[in-house]
């Protein structure tokens, strides 16, 4: 990209009013943005990211990744763009996808198109466009599963679409939440928000190990033999 080039392109700035491929022509040419959204056919820009941001998102990745790891099959992203639809193309700050017969694909070009099975995103409170806007989006597209992380009043959000809405995954009796669409991803939300790492791993290996885990595993190795 030539300076010349960059000078004829607006900077991508919130609010911005966009279509999807204007978005991604400016995105591409400002190298040095780390993150933004097009939700709804508006633009949002990232501010630079707090200790009560990355510590979470850190968490949350290693608990995806932990679950990835042990399930062949599956594929966890970091903060990837993902291609809903016309009007929107989040940044999620986190998300696992089935690689084979699930409703996401990989293009051409090394994106996300369609809708993956489970997004997370790290927000600093209910009034966060995640818990809004950004909810009505990933329903409609059919996200199965999405987690919210509140920051500053500390909760997690685990919603599970069904009938074509959202609703609140609960919890078990001992305060384990249990993915519906992932077989063995357990979450001890309680220890997450308390940054028990070591505890939200170990209840982790728990689901694992579970008879359930082992056929969605195995199911999917017969999905692609």
């Amino acid at each position: 990209m030539t300076t010349e080039r960059l000078q004829q392109l607006p900077p991508l700035e919130s609010g911005d009013r966009l279509s999807r491929a204007e978005f991604e022509r400016r995105y591409a040419a400002m190298p040095h943005l780390k993150k933004a959204e097009l939700i709804e056919g508006i633009v949002y820009v990232s501010s630079p990211v707090r200790v009560i941001h990355s510590q979470p998102h850190a968490h949350i990745i290693t608990w995806l990744g932990v679950y990835s790891a042990a399930t062949p099959g599956i594929t966890c992203h970091d903060n990837p763009t993902v291609r809903l639809d016309s009007d929107n193309e989040p940044q999620p700050d986190a998300l696992l996808r089935l690689e084979k017969g699930g409703t996401s694909r990989i293009s051409n070009d090394g994106y996300i198109e369609g809708a993956p099975e489970l997004i997370v995103e790290i927000a600093p409170s209910s009034a966060s466009y995640d818990l809004h806007n950004k909810l009505r989006v990933y329903r409609r597209n059919g996200v199965q599963e999405y987690i919210v992380w509140r920051t500053y009043n500390p909760q997690i959000d685990w919603f599970s679409l069904e009938a074509g809405e959202y609703r609140t995954l609960p919890a078990d009796a001992d305060g384990i939440l249990r993915s519906r669409q992932f077989p063995g991803l357990w979450l001890a939300g309680s220890h997450l928000l308390a940054n028990d790492l070591a505890t939200v791993l170990a209840v982790l290996q728990q689901g694992i190990a579970t008879p359930e885990h082992q056929a969605f595993v195995a199911a999917l190795q017969a999905a692609v033999s």
